[in-house]
C-alpha cells in the first residue's frame, strides 16, 4: 500500500508506542484487502453513482469502532479529528470521511455476506505464521456468557426458563414483543437476563480465540458443542459440567478428540474421588477461558450487546474477539 504525504507525517509524529502504529505493523492489510475486493459493483467504474470508500479503510474503521467501543457517530467523530485513527484506517484530512449511516451499512453487509468469518480466519492465520499463535495445539477450551441485549421487551414473560434445566432451556415462553426478535429471557441463580449466549473456544496454550458463535439466551449449552468443535481436527476439548452429556462425549469420540469435559452429579449418584479428581484436574486449566471472557467484557464491552438480531451480535462478537486477539498478540511481540 502506497504511502502519503499525510502518512509518512502523521507515523513521524505518534509516539513510538502507540497501540495503532504497532497494529498497523503487526497485520499484513494487503492481504486483508484482496479478500474484500469486489465487494462493490462500483469500486472501479461509478456506473452513476459516486465510487466507493475502499473496503479495507471501512474495515480497518470498523475495527476501530469495536476495539474502542464507539458508537457509529462516535466513530465518525474520532476518525475527523484522532491523527491515530486517520493513519491506521489510510483515510486522510483531505477525504470525504464516511460518515455513520455509511459505516453502519458496510458493517451489515459484512455480516450479511458471511465475510467477517473469513477475515477473522485470515488473521489468526496470520497470527500463526509468525508464531504468535499455535495452530491446532494441543487441546482448545469451550465456554459461554451471557450477552445481554441493547433492547427490552415490551412485555413481561410468565415463564423465564433457568439456567441449564434440560426441561425449560429450549420450552417456548410467552411470547415478548421487543425490538430485538431474537433475544430471549434466561434466569442464572437469582438473576434474570434478556439477551443472548456468546460461546468461544480458545486454545489451550496461548487462549487466543478460535471460534465464536452466539445463540438466544434461552439455548442450552449442552446442545451447541457440536457447533464449537465441527472444524477441530485434533486435541482436547476442556468444558464445565454444562457440556456433560452422553451424547457429546459420543460426539468427541467420534470426531478422534479427546474429551475433556467434567463429570456432573446426578441425584443419589455423587461423583466418585476419581470423577472429582479428574473435574479439578480439568479446572486447573478452564480458568483461561473466563480470563478471555474478562477481557472481552472489561475491555471490549462485549456484556452488552450494541445490535440488534442473532447474525448482528455474532457479527459482534467476531470483531470484539479479532480485537481480542489483536491485543494478545502486541502484547506478546516486541517492536525494534
Amino acid at each position: 500500500m502506497t504511502e502519503s504525504f499525510f502518512t509518512i507525517g502523521a507515523e513521524t509524529r505518534l509516539r513510538k508506542d502507540n497501540i495503532l502504529l504497532k497494529l498497523n505493523k503487526l497485520i499484513d492489510w494487503d492481504r486483508i484487502a484482496r479478500k474484500l475486493k469486489g465487494l462493490h459493483k462500483n469500486e472501479v467504474n461509478p456506473k452513476g453513482g459516486p465510487i466507493a470508500y475502499e473496503p479495507i479503510k471501512m474495515f480497518k474503521s470498523i475495527l476501530l469502532g469495536q476495539w474502542y467501543s464507539l458508537s457509529d457517530p462516535a466513530l465518525e467523530e474520532s476518525i475527523q479529528v484522532r491523527i491515530d485513527f486517520m493513519f491506521f484506517t489510510g483515510f486522510e484530512i483531505s477525504d470525504k470521511l464516511p460518515d455513520e449511516t455509511t459505516f453502519c451499512r458496510f458493517r451489515n453487509k459484512l455480516i450479511d455476506l458471511g465475510l467477517i468469518d473469513n477475515l477473522f480466519a485470515d488473521i489468526n492465520l496470520q497470527l500463526e505464521g509468525i508464531g504468535l499463535k499455535i495452530r491446532e495445539c494441543e487441546g482448545a477450551i469451550i465456554d459461554a456468557t451471557i450477552i445481554e441485549s441493547c433492547a427490552r421487551p415490551r412485555k413481561t414473560v410468565k415463564v423465564i426458563p433457568e439456567d441449564r434445566n434440560e426441561d425449560e432451556l429450549d420450552s417456548a415462553c410467552s411470547t415478548s414483543y421487543s425490538n430485538d426478535p431474537d433475544a430471549r429471557w434466561l434466569k442464572k441463580g437469582k438473576k434474570t437476563y434478556f439477551g443472548y449466549k456468546g460461546y468461544i473456544r480458545t486454545d489451550s496454550a496461548d487462549s487466543f480465540i478460535e471460534k465464536a458463535h452466539v445463540t438466544p439466551a434461552n439455548k442450552s449449552e449442552c446442545k451447541e458443542l457440536g457447533k464449537m468443535t465441527e472444524d477441530r481436527k485434533q486435541g482436547r476439548i476442556s468444558t464445565d459440567k454444562g457440556y456433560a452429556s452422553a451424547e457429546n462425549r459420543k460426539l468427541l469420540k467420534r470426531r478422534g478428540l479427546k474429551d475433556g469435559i467434567m463429570s456432573k452429579a446426578s441425584r443419589g449418584k455423587p461423583l466418585s474421588s476419581k470423577q472429582l479428581l479428574r473435574n479439578k484436574l480439568i479446572s486447573r486449566h478452564r480458568y483461561k477461558v473466563e480470563q478471555c471472557f474478562g477481557t472481552l467484557k472489561r475491555k471490549f464491552q462485549i456484556g452488552r450487546a450494541r445490535y440488534r438480531g442473532l447474525k448482528k451480535v455474532y457479527g459482534e462478537l467476531c470483531l470484539k474477539s479479532i480485537c481480542f486477539n489483536l491485543n494478545k498478540a502486541l502484547r506478546m511481540i516486541k517492536f525494534a
